[in-house]
């Protein structure tokens, strides 16, 4: 595929593209990336959740801000607008989901249709109301190829970790996140120090700090049968500061499937601190 090779095969490149977006830096890489294509783009934004510097860019004819919870807007402005297209990135906080949602009649009528409801769950049935009205939501893995985890190992630093160690560590990390509480997980010489949970991955690394950590490692992951329209695991720069901190040295990442936002920017980092990245 000439952007991505992410994309569906029939992409059309005089379509119109949305990006919903969280929190973090990632809606604004990929939006870069998007308009290094010249590709025509719109904003939505998540009331709360998205930067004002990523808002700042967009005219108020390509941008509109939404509430979790306000379903119908959001078809409204993706119609209106002829969109074709459309990929989430970024974060929500996942209280947002469950506490203080105010959701509208549309919002009200896809939840009474769950029978379980979770994040994946819920931007399950957005990308299905999405594409109900014509707007095709895309792998968010779209245009980030070079952002993505590579096999083998990354940086400079020798990885620390024995075979049979680095086999443990992914057994689990694909067991939690098969099971829906999260995609990462911190170990330690065949042990579990901590998972992640709703708290997300800064909390399990300071879970996971209150333990002996020499050789320990970080190993994030995704599903076997992961929906890579949304929740697409990241490792960003505030997440290998915080392994510093806490003297955690070696991060195990996913190939093709975890994206390293400022790639390049992190390497070099963990290059200067002593950490091994790898992929698997």
């Amino acid at each position: 595929m000439e952007f991505s090779a992410f994309l569906p095969q029939n992409f059309s490149k005089q379509a119109k593209i949305a990006i919903i977006a969280g929190r973090g830096s990632y809606p604004a890489l990929l939006c870069d990336r998007i308009a290094g294509h010249g590709l025509d783009t719109y904003l939505i934004a998540l009331d709360g959740e998205t930067g004002e510097d990523l808002i700042s860019q967009f005219s108020d004819d390509k941008f509109t801000k939404i509430s979790i919870g306000q379903i119908g807007k959001l078809l409204s402005f993706v119609k209106n607008n002829g969109i074709g297209y459309v990929m989430m990135a970024g974060q929500v906080q996942p209280k947002k989901l469950f506490h203080g949602l105010i959701p509208d009649f549309k919002a009200i009528s896809m939840l009474a249709k769950l029978p379980e409801k979770n994040a994946e769950t819920i931007f399950g049935a957005v990308a299905t109301e999405l594409e109900s009205v014509g707007a095709k939501v895309l792998d968010a893995r779209c245009f980030m190829d070079s952002d993505l985890a590579t096999a083998g190992n990354m940086t400079k630093t020798k990885l620390r970790i024995r075979e049979e160690h680095l086999a443990h560590g992914i057994k689990i990390a694909k067991g939690i996140s098969e099971l829906n509480i999260g995609q990462c997980a911190i170990l330690r010489k065949g042990t579990v120090l901590a998972v992640e949970d709703f708290a997300g991955t800064n909390d399990l690394i300071r879970r996971a700090s209150k333990f002996k950590v020499d050789d320990a490692f970080l190993i994030k992951t995704c599903k076997c049968e992961r929906d890579y329209r949304f929740d697409v695991p990241v490792f960003g720069q505030q997440t290998l500061n915080l392994m510093v901190e806490h003297s955690i040295l070696t991060a195990v990442l996913e190939a093709n499937s975890v994206i390293m936002l400022e790639k390049e920017s992190i390497i070099a980092s963990a290059n200067g601190n002593n950490v091994a990245i790898y992929g698997f």
